[in-house]
C-alpha cells in the first residue's frame, strides 16, 4: 500500500503582503479619488511608511497605483502646485518596487521649472530638497541658511514647553529631513533634543498619540531612546484601533493616527499593520476611552494667576487639588518618564519672574 502525501502549495502572496495589498488598495481605490488633494496626501503618506521602513507590499500590491503612475507626469504638469506629493509618490513607488524612472523625469522638471522657489516655508523647501536629492538633483531654492534656520528653529526649547502642535509637527519633520528617514545622523545638539523631549512630554501629557509616534520616531532618528513609559503607551493604543469596513463608512476619522502609530511599531523592531483588512473601503479609529488632562492642567495653572510657580515640587500640590484622578495619573506618569520634567514644568508654567531688589 503506498501512502500518497499531498503538498499544500504555498500561497505566492506571503500574510503581510496579502494585508498590505488590502491596505494599499483601500487607500488607493476605495476612500478617495485620485483629483482630491486629501487622496495625494493619504496615499504619500502610506507610502512614505512603507519605503522609510523598508516593509515591502510586494509587486501585486502596488499594482493598484499603475494607472496613477503612467499618468503622474501629465498630473505633474497641470497641477504644479502638488508637486511635492506627486514626487514624493513617483519615488516611493519606484524605491518600494514599481519598474520605470518616471521620478528622475520628474525631478528635473520640476527642478527646470524651480517649483520649490515658490514655497515660503523653510520646512517644505528642505522636503524638496530632500526628495530631489534622492535622484541626484539639486532644488533651486536652497539657500546655504536654510540648515542654520532649521536649527535655530529646532534649539529654541522653550517653544516646546507650550501646547503648539504647528511648531511640534515642524520640529519633527525637520528631524525626518535632516536624517533622510533615519538613513544618516541629523547631527542634532543637545538643544534640539531637548526640544524633543519637551514636545513628547505635551504630547504624552495630551495622550496625542498622533504626535508622540513621530517625537518617538525622530529620537530613534536622532539616536535617542524614548523614555519607555510612551512607547509602551504607543504599542498599547496602536492594538486597540479599530477598523470598519463597508462602501457607506465615513471617511472622516483617525487614519493619520493610525498610520503613524504604526509606522512607530516598525522602528521599534514590532510588526506593523497587524491588523485584518479588506479590499473596500475602510475606516480608522482610534479608542475614544482616553484621559484628556492638558485641558484640567492649563485652567488650574491659569487660575493661580500672581500665585502661579514654575517650581513643580510648589505646584504639584496645586495639581493634586485642582485635577480629575484620571488626569493626576497620567501627569504623575509624564513626571516620572523624563528626566526633563521639571525643566519643562518651568517653561509650562509661565510664572512671571521673580522682581529684582534694588
Amino acid at each position: 500500500m503506498t501512502n500518497v502525501i499531498q503538498l499544500t502549495r504555498p500561497s505566492r502572496i506571503n500574510p503581510q503582503e496579502a494585508r498590505l495589498g488590502a491596505l494599499l488598495s483601500c487607500f488607493a481605490e476605495h476612500r478617495r479619488y485620485g483629483d482630491d488633494v486629501f487622496w495625494l496626501k493619504e496615499n504619500a503618506e502610506i507610502l512614505n511608511i512603507l519605503e522609510c521602513t523598508g516593509i515591502a507590499p510586494g509587486e501585486a500590491a502596488l499594482e493598484t497605483y499603475a494607472p496613477f503612475y503612467e499618468s503622474v507626469e501629465k498630473r505633474l504638469r497641470f497641477f504644479p502646485q502638488y508637486y511635492r506629493f506627486f514626487l514624493s509618490m513617483a519615488l516611493d513607488l519606484e524605491d518600494l518596487g514599481m519598474p520605470g524612472s518616471e521620478g528622475e523625469k520628474l525631478v528635473q522638471w520640476a527642478r527646470d521649472q524651480d517649483l520649490a522657489g515658490a514655497e515660503l516655508s523653510d520646512l517644505q523647501r528642505m522636503e524638496a530638497r530632500r526628495m530631489m536629492a534622492r535622484r541626484g538633483s539639486a532644488s533651486k531654492a536652497t539657500d546655504a541658511a536654510l540648515d542654520v534656520r532649521a536649527r535655530r528653529f529646532m534649539a529654541r526649547s522653550e517653544t516646546f514647553t507650550l501646547p503648539n502642535k504647528k511648531a511640534a509637527y515642524e520640529l519633527t519633520h525637520l528631524v525626518f529631513y535632516l536624517s533622510d528617514y533615519g538613513r544618516r545622523d541629523p547631527e542634532l545638539d543637545a538643544d534640539a533634543k531637548r526640544s524633543l523631549h519637551f514636545a513628547g512630554l505635551l504630547a504624552f501629557i495630551e495622550q496625542n498619540a498622533d504626535l508622540l509616534s513621530e517625537i518617538c520616531i525622530s529620537m530613534r532618528y536622532a539616536g535617542e531612546t524614548p523614555p519607555v513609559l510612551w512607547t509602551e503607551w504607543l504599542k498599547r493604543e496602536t492594538a486597540v484601533f479599530s477598523v470598519t469596513d463597508g462602501a457607506d463608512v465615513g471617511v472622516q476619522d483617525d487614519y493619520h493616527e493610525f498610520l503613524v502609530c504604526n509606522w512607530h511599531q516598525a522602528v521599534t523592531g514590532d510588526t506593523a499593520f497587524a491588523k485584518g483588512f479588506v479590499n473596500d473601503r475602510m475606516r480608522f479609529d482610534r479608542s475614544p476611552a482616553r484621559a484628556m488632562p492638558m485641558r484640567e492642567m492649563s485652567q488650574a495653572m491659569f487660575d493661580l494667576d500672581t500665585a502661579r510657580s514654575g517650581d513643580w515640587m510648589t505646584m504639584r500640590l496645586h495639581m493634586e487639588d485642582a485635577l480629575s484622578p484620571e488626569a493626576m495619573t497620567v501627569l504623575d506618569q509624564a513626571e516620572t518618564s523624563s528626566r526633563h520634567f521639571e525643566a519643562f514644568f518651568h517653561g509650562f508654567a509661565r510664572a512671571a519672574p521673580a522682581a529684582h531688589v534694588h
